[in-house]
């Protein structure tokens, strides 16, 4: 789900239904298969934005009706402050009643397509459809979306346009509110610095991640010890069969949870049959640098890059990395991109390293910078615990940066652990890349 009204249409779900070579051939039996689908709507992840927060309560809304008047049957809208922390109760209940307003409150559920009819949405339905045509062909072509995901195809697809959208913020030409146009000003008239425009402008939930690991080890300590252990392994047996191509998977699955399996269990499981997938984690390289209009501020940073390279005989290195569960990497992927075409050797890490396996990385590759994407409140444990295996595996000149959802109340606490420089969603990947450049020669010297 996008932040366009007008191209946001579950509707599109029926078409396809409808059109596919192996669809049912009676408008009957197209009928009952379209009930048996069901459509679920997630806003797209660079929705909320940490500048000027409250107004992504109102770009939600927008996201959420667009969804509505394409006939989805289930959404999820974020919370306004999704780009700062994790979701407080204030702003949990917020979103949930977005969508509790426009369902009993506005009338919109009670007419089955709203926009049927219009010149205008059946034309962009029609374009819609034809570019999801071309797509599924593409997939087809490629052996089917199974090998395509392994391949790792549609991920590429989505890292092109991420940064290519991301570019196109960054150099004004798409318009974000309080981002790149209309932002928070001071007293003066005069734009207002990230920190103070994110300091004390919503309640933010902190996350104790100790504790809280803590609460969840004794929790499948108490499960483990009053389940029967007989009838698990007998569970998570069928799961390995099931897995193997015996019987319902999904089905073995639900069993295994009712004689109280942990996901981790079950997980493993499968792995067992199936070995892990690991994802792609190649760089898409020159989509950034082709779409930033201001070519003046690119060159800028090339010859920055270049200055650097002339003194230390290497390009300036950065290695990305995602620490623990948090699998969210479009924005590490968006910055991968962004310092490629900069002038920067850039590394990427597999998604869910510890932190000792991220150290050894950087020290193996012998980065000049390490920069840690954070979105699932980690950060407090994780992130020291990079740089103190950092430290001691004698990298102490190497500089690190935290991007992605971090509270300001917690940017004194990590700077002091030796965090460097810390970046909130929406940064502008180009004037990043010049900050760091010039922390590694003005503060760490590495270029003088």
């Amino acid at each position: 789900m996008g932040w366009n009204t007008f191209t946001v249409r579950s509707r599109l779900v029926w078409r396809l239904i409808r059109l596919h070579p192996d669809a049912p051939s009676s408008l009957e039996s197209v009928w009952i298969s379209t009930l048996r689908s069901r459509s679920f709507e997630l806003p797209d992840g660079s929705g909320p934005v940490s500048e000027d927060p409250y107004n992504n309560v109102v770009r939600t809304t927008v996201e959420a009706l667009a969804a509505v008047f394409g006939g989805t049957q289930s959404l999820h809208t974020n919370a306004l402050d999704e780009a700062i922390a994790l979701p407080t109760n204030f702003s949990a209940r917020i979103a949930r009643n977005t969508q509790l307003i426009l369902q009993q409150e506005t009338g919109i559920p009670n007419v089955a397509d709203p926009w049927g009819g219009s010149y205008m949405m059946e034309a962009l339905t029609d374009e819609l459809e034809s570019r999801a045509q071309m797509l599924i062909r593409e997939v087809n072509e490629f052996g089917g979306m199974s090998k395509s995901i392994y391949e790792g195809w549609p991920k590429r697809r989505i890292e092109e346009f991420s940064a290519r959208r991301q570019a196109r913020i960054d150099s004004g030409e798409e318009v974000v509110i309080g981002v790149n146009k209309h932002k928070v000003q001071d007293q003066d008239g005069k734009d207002d610095s990230r920190e103070d425009k994110l300091k004390s402008r919503v309640p933010v939930r902190i996350v104790d991640t100790r504790s809280v690991r803590s609460e969840q080890m004794e929790k499948l300590k108490s499960v483990r010890s009053s389940r029967n252990n007989d009838q698990v392994a007998s569970a998570l047996e069928r799961i390995r069969l099931a897995a193997s191509g015996g019987d319902n998977l999904l089905e073995a699955c639900v069993h295994a949870g009712e004689v109280r399996c942990t996901l981790g269990e079950i997980s493993s499981a499968m792995e067992d049959v199936w070995g892990r997938h690991r994802a792609s984690t190649g760089l898409v390289g020159g989509v950034y640098g082709r779409e930033y209009s201001h070519g003046d501020e690119v060159s800028k940073v090339l010859e920055l890059t270049r200055s650097f390279e002339t003194r230390t005989g290497r390009r300036p290195r950065l290695l990305v990395v995602k620490l623990g569960q948090d699998g969210h990497d479009r924005g590490a992927k968006i910055i991968a991109s962004g310092f490629s075409d900069l002038g920067f050797d850039v590394d990427i890490g597999p998604l869910f390293q510890t932190p000792a396996e991220a150290a050894r990385q950087a020290l193996e590759s012998d980065v000049h910078v390490v920069g840690i994407s954070s979105l699932a409140a980690a950060h407090r444990t994780s992130v020291p615990e990079l740089i103190s295996e950092v430290r001691r595996g004698g990298g102490e000149d190497m500089t690190f940066i935290l991007g992605g959802v971090v509270p300001e109340d917690d940017f004194a606490q990590l700077k002091k652990q030796g965090v460097d420089m810390i970046f909130g969603p929406g940064t502008n990947v180009v004037n990043a890349a010049e900050k760091v450049l010039r922390h590694l020669v003005e503060v760490k010297q590495v270029a003088r």
